[in-house]
Parts: structure tokens; C-alpha cells; sequence
């Protein structure tokens, strides 16, 4: 992975129902870069939200969706997915407060 800093990795939290259920087990949902490893994002998400000590991380990568526009053919971008698990003495992450 060519040069991909910290606040790189994480690109965007996930809102979604099944999401939001699982905030009440300390596991937050994050779009990550398509690049980074386990350690990276572990180390991203404790650098980015202080007090936050991960446990663990679990990752699922998707591929990009064959779309098609009349006669030509494309495909959309991969994603990259990583669910990340607090310890019990763990902070909250504040940017899931308010929903």
C-alpha cells in the first residue's frame, strides 16, 4: 500500500438499521479505504476518536456492481467495509452520539 495515512483509511461511518443495532455491543461500522489492513484501521480509529481502544476488526470487501447504460457495459467501485469491536472500558465514539 503506497504511502496511505492514518486519517486516510477511514473514509466514512455507516448508518444503517442493522448498524445501529450492533452499537449497543460497542461494534461501529466504517467504509474503509480499499487498501488498508487490519492494524491500519485499528490504529486509524484510535488515533481519530480519543479514549477509543479497539478489540478487534473484521473486514468484508465488495466488489463493484456490472452496470449497464444502453449497449455499454461498466462497473462500479469496490468497497471495503470494517466493523470494529471496543473494548469494555472503551470510550463511545462521539460521531454515533446524536443518532
Amino acid at each position: 500500500m503506497a504511502n496511505v495515512q492514518y486519517y486516510d483509511v477511514i473514509l466514512k461511518p455507516v448508518i444503517t438499521e442493522k448498524s445501529m443495532s450492533l452499537m449497543a455491543d460497542k461494534k461501529y461500522t466504517f467504509l474503509v479505504h480499499t487498501e488498508a489492513t487490519k492494524n491500519q484501521i485499528k490504529e486509524a480509529v484510535e488515533k481519530m476518536f480519543e479514549g477509543a481502544k479497539v478489540k478487534s476488526v473484521n473486514t468484508m470487501n465488495a466488489d463493484g456492481k456490472t452496470k449497464r447504460r444502453g449497449m455499454t457495459y461498466g462497473k462500479t467501485a469496490k468497497t471495503k467495509k470494517a466493523i470494529v469491536q471496543l473494548t469494555e472500558d472503551s470510550a463511545d465514539i462521539e460521531i454515533f452520539a446524536g443518532l
